[in-house]
């Protein structure tokens, strides 16, 4: 067993250096971001302007609403889930309720985030012989706690970015099947650009 115990120690070191390092690199970048934030932003809008005038600051604002949107419901969906959790460990009387509320926080950004944190609940219930209790656990994982990111998540970003629940979902769901977790960012986006210029086009009259 050695050398598959090695392969594997490897390869999650190389999984966690890789990680780190694109960390490092994305806080590098942000922080010229911020510091800059101002003039880039003035350099931006007069390029999108001088490339299609008033539709390109549109499109830019429709590009930085939808994102904001997106995030919005990215932090909104947290905190919801974070809640109800937290509410469903005090029930079950799991200890270490707001702990565990405060992982499901942070963890509700990634997919799986919130099954590891009430699935651990559950198991731990059950190990205690409450199983009930783990029944009960599960169920409400399910259904309740994981449950909020397929109906909060699309309202809180349609109502940030200003497009229908329909797009933004099918926004979200295909950018993450096409461009995987940065897809949730990109889906909406080049959805809401091809709505506005799809409705701009047919306000348009055809000229004489």
């Amino acid at each position: 067993l050695a050398g598959p115990a090695r392969q594997l120690v490897v390869s999650l070191g190389a999984i966690a250096a890789n990680g780190l390092l694109q960390l490092a690199l994305v806080l590098f970048v942000v922080f010229f971001l911020y510091r800059d934030g101002a003039a880039l932003s003035g350099a931006l809008y007069t390029a999108a302007r001088k490339l299609g005038g008033d539709l390109g600051e549109e499109m830019l604002d429709k590009a930085s609403g939808t994102v904001v949107g997106v995030m919005l419901g990215i932090v909104g969906t947290a905190a919801a889930q974070a809640t109800v959790a937290m509410l469903g460990f005090l029930i079950a009387g799991v200890p270490g309720a707001l702990i565990l509320g405060c992982a499901t926080l942070f963890l509700s950004m990634i997919p799986i985030g919130p099954p590891l944190i009430w699935g651990g609940a559950a198991a731990w219930l059950y190990g205690q012989g409450d199983t009930g209790w783990a029944v009960f656990m599960v169920l409400y994982g399910l259904f309740v706690i994981s449950s909020i990111d397929n109906f909060v998540k699309p309202i809180l970003i349609a109502r940030g970015a200003g497009l229908s629940i329909l797009l933004i979902t099918l926004g979200v769901l295909g950018g993450v099947l096409v461009f995987g977790f940065i897809g949730i960012f990109l889906g909406p986006v080049l959805l809401a650009l091809g709505h506005m210029l799809l409705n701009r086009w047919l306000r348009e009259e055809p000229s004489a």
